[in-house]
């Protein structure tokens, strides 16, 4: 069972049907903040990712290509282990479906369901998505005009024999469960949406298919059936803390997910669980605390498409990395990203103009202001340790005051708030003009010590996302023991940490290259 000193995040695992993009590269990046910020916090963080990999749309990637379905998957799965690295994700585990681990854990679990009769074998006959391999009830095709919810590719008419699992007897629980923890889709918006939709009725769903070849998982004791890509898919949550010293992780914090797959996650993924438990008579396998679901990307106000022009692909990502530095695609991520329920804007021009704005002009320039001020006036030294008292009300205020958001990416914004109130206090005090009179030396040294102190706590709330800049900000302010506590992903002491008072007397501020420098275009 999940204690108060663990905390489990996961991105979905990803469809290996071809390479990386900035959908991929976001839900990572975010789902790295949030764990980064856990680990801060002192938490035991357990942070999973992977790929997807027994989709029907795989094999005939593969054969478009002239390579084993093996062979592209193996290339793709490499792909995103690579680009995670690259974008600096600090997930604990990277699990792929074909991996042996998995598919014991789905062959045991699909055995035990229908040996309660939670899965039977039947005749289905109805709509299928192929886009997404999925069975689309009468009313939602007809709602959709025949076509696919997600990609608008018309659905196909199809009959087969399946295994089924009984959605339909999880209505009234999965209700009870939304009513009983509020917090179980987020955001809000998207609550109500599947609330809506289970009181339409759920019928029960196909989780297995006939034919199509040898890439996947096999029904336990019928091997002519392969178990559907989405029902495996979604067992890894699940597979990869099948181990003693991985369950006290269980249940899930935050699965965190793209909208266009909120229905499997947030409805039947924990009627899968709850069926599991039943089976299992145990309570490990209980229902995950949130389902988060953000919205999409689009690009220079248009929906992405290759055919457009407007795709950010990895070259891309790379290209912003490259120039503006990870830290700043990072912090654009956090900041401007769609984790509500608009979808958000990848400019150009925003992103530039976000960088110069909060970046150079506001988290660099600050800084870079409070050095030179105390080498200027100070020998570089922080002389005088004062308390937080006459702070100014502003930045007490911002101080004081905490960000509402239920992931905690607002933090990352928090700090800019707090650094641009402290430029504030600067305007207000102006220690640029006291130190021109040797005998307001104290006052000087007094402001400086909390500009900097202050900039040392919002830096505390910047780094999960500025991870580079701000323990450049350490190193320079002497702050070794950030670094030592939190690399290899180790626990720290945020609310120690976040203290007033952690920069000693004497601490020296050393000069060195600009965080951000400002970008103009050439």
């Amino acid at each position: 069972m999940n204690s108060d000193d663990s905390f489990y995040i996961s991105t979905p695992i990803f469809y290996v049907n071809d390479r990386p993009h900035i959908g991929h590269i976001y839900t990572a990046t975010i789902a790295d903040i949030v764990a980064r910020r856990q680990r801060m916090i002192g938490r035991e963080v357990f942070f999973l990712t992977g790929t997807d990999e027994h989709a029907a749309k795989v094999v005939d990637a593969a054969s478009d290509r002239g390579l084993s379905t093996r062979a592209w998957a193996d290339q793709n799965a490499g792909a995103f282990r690579k680009a995670f690295q690259d974008f600096g994700i600090s997930n604990d585990d990277f699990i792929r479906t074909s991996e042996q681990r998995h598919i014991e854990f789905v062959e045991k679990v699909v055995s035990d369901l229908e040996a309660t009769g939670d899965v039977y074998l039947g005749q289905y006959e109805g709509w299928y998505d192929v886009s997404q391999e999925e069975y689309v009830p009468e009313s939602r095709a007809k709602e959709h005009d025949f076509c696919s919810p997600i990609t608008r590719k018309p659905l196909v008419r199809r009959a087969e024999e399946n295994y089924f699992f009984r959605l339909s007897e999880y209505s009234k629980p999965m209700l009870e469960l939304l009513e009983r923890n509020p917090d179980f889709v987020k955001p809000e918006a998207r609550k109500n949406e599947v609330i809506g939709r289970i009181k339409e009725g759920l019928a029960d769903v196909p989780i297995s298919r006939t034919g199509g070849g040898d890439w996947g998982v096999r029904f336990p004791g019928n091997p002519k059936h392969m178990i559907y890509v989405w029902i495996d898919a979604l067992l890894n949550y699940a597979s990869a803390i099948d181990l003693d010293r991985r369950r006290h992780y269980w249940p899930a914090t935050v699965h965190l997910i793209a909208k266009d797959i909120l229905w499997f996650h947030a409805v039947i993924w924990p009627s899968l669980l709850m069926a599991i438990s039943k089976a299992r008579g145990n309570e490990w396998l209980s229902v995950p605390n949130t389902v988060y679901a953000h919205s999409f990307w689009i690009s220079e106000g248009q929906k992405m498409s290759k055919s457009l022009g407007n795709f950010i692909d990895l070259e891309q990502l790379h290209g912003y990395k490259e120039r503006f530095g990870l830290d700043a695609l990072r912090f654009f991520f956090a900041t401007q990203g769609p984790l509500d329920t608009m979808d958000g804007d990848f400019s150009r021009s925003r992103f530039i103009e976000v960088y110069n704005s909060d970046l150079a002009n506001t988290v660099g320039n600050s800084w870079n202001r409070i050095v030179n001020m105390t080498r200027r006036y100070c020998a570089g030294r922080l002389n005088r340790k004062v308390d937080g008292e006459g702070l100014g009300a502003e930045l007490e205020r911002i101080a004081s005051k905490k960000p509402q958001d239920s992931l905690g990416v607002g933090y990352v914004s928090h700090g800019v708030e707090m650094i641009k109130a402290i430029d504030g206090y600067i305007q207000e005090t102006q220690p640029f003009k006291l130190a021109k009179d040797a005998s307001n030396s104290s006052q000087v040294e007094e402001i400086l010590y909390r500009c900097a102190e202050s900039y040392r706590i919002a830096s505390l709330y910047l780094w999960p996302a500025l991870t580079e800049k701000m323990t450049e900000v350490w190193s320079r302010s002497g702050l070794f023991s950030y670094t030592e506590v939190l690399k290899n992903r180790g626990s720290g002491d945020l609310e120690q940490w976040t203290a007033w008072g952690g920069l000693s007397e004497g601490t020296e501020l050393l000069e060195g290259p600009a965080l951000f420098p400002r970008y103009l275009e050439e």
